[in-house]
């Protein structure tokens, strides 16, 4: 197989591009390096079947000549900065759903039939079911990342209707481990890094949220794209379990032996669009035949191993 990866050269893009790889399938990278690093493609880089391509996603003539002759299409490229989305309402628009139709378009185009989408568990809003099921109710949305998501979920079963498109979304919780380079515990760690008698926490600390390592993450999007057959399959991505943000920083810091004194702003939100308890109900993807190995506590205590070790991503442009 020839497999077509938009952000190929972010945290999981590039981890499932080692991993086709290492499966023995051809994969084409592409990027605009915008926040992926060219660090993460060197093991791809390595592998003669693995051919990297620079360039936008809202570059169509860029986009479509270099998804030609692909079998398979994983779009992972995405704005995937929650947090600050109210300070630039149009980001999340352009990449995360104008960029989604520029991708499905151009497989379209080159006839390809088959296209995978990270997708986001923040679609669900604040639910008031957990854990909460693929078939749960849509609410109000509460941020302009999770709106313009699930416009590309929408986007992505239009053309599997129009086209004969065949479409596998995933819908994620928040991934931990290796090139992981944004999130919670690396704005923890350098926090610590800076002053470690103190840590700032926005919110009130007992936000609960579920995380997924991103080995187990790549599992379970190998399993569900080879043994799902519908039209359009919809898979949430998670674990059984969730941890407060109080949980994280007390493995974090334990791992750094430290003890800081701990302040709170926000209230049960740290911003707007955090939602204050995120559980998914897996069991779909779980009934193919996957399961996480690594449980919350270890993703978090190996994302701060690799952070330790790669000292340079805690200034790199991400």
């Amino acid at each position: 197989m020839r497999y077509f990866i938009t952000g190929a050269a972010g945290f999981i893009g590039s981890n499932l591009a080692d991993q086709l790889l290492a499966d023995g399938h051809e994969v084409v990278g592409y990027d605009n390096l915008s926040s992926g690093q060219e660090k993460f493609m060197e093991p791809a880089r390595a592998s003669a079947k693995f051919t990297f391509v620079r360039g936008d996603i809202l570059d169509v003539p860029a986009l479509t000549a270099a998804m030609k002759g692909a079998d398979f299409v994983f779009h992972l490229a995405a704005n995937a900065d929650v947090r600050f989305g109210t300070e630039h309402p149009s980001r999340d628009l352009e990449q995360n759903t104008i960029g989604t139709f520029r991708v499905l378009d151009a497989a379209r185009v080159n006839g390809i039939k088959k296209f995978a989408f990270s997708s986001t568990g923040s679609v669900y809003g604040e639910p008031n079911v957990f854990p909460t099921p693929e078939n749960a109710p849509f609410p109000v949305q509460t941020s302009l990342y999770a709106a313009a998501k699930c416009a590309g979920e929408g986007l992505i079963s239009a053309f599997c209707e129009g086209f004969g498109m065949q479409a596998w979304i995933f819908r994620f919780v928040s991934i931990l481990g290796e090139r992981y380079s944004h999130g919670h515990v690396i704005d923890f760690y350098k926090r610590l890094r800076a002053d470690p008698s103190s840590l700032h926490i926005l919110g009130d600390g007992k936000q609960r949220k579920s995380y997924l390592y991103v080995e187990d993450c790549v599992a379970a999007i190998l399993v569900a794209t080879t043994r799902s057959e519908a039209k359009v399959n919809i898979f949430n991505l998670g674990t059984d379990e969730y941890v407060e943000v109080n949980d994280s920083v007390g493995y974090i810091t334990d791992m750094l032996g430290i003890s800081p004194k701990r302040t709170y702003s926000g209230g049960e939100r740290g911003w707007v669009g955090d939602s204050p308890f995120i559980l998914l109900d897996c069991s779909r993807v779980r009934a193919l035949g996957w399961k996480p190995k690594l449980t919350i506590r270890e993703g978090i205590v190996n994302t701060l191993r690799y952070l330790q070790d790669n000292p340079w991503l805690l200034d790199a442009r991400t």
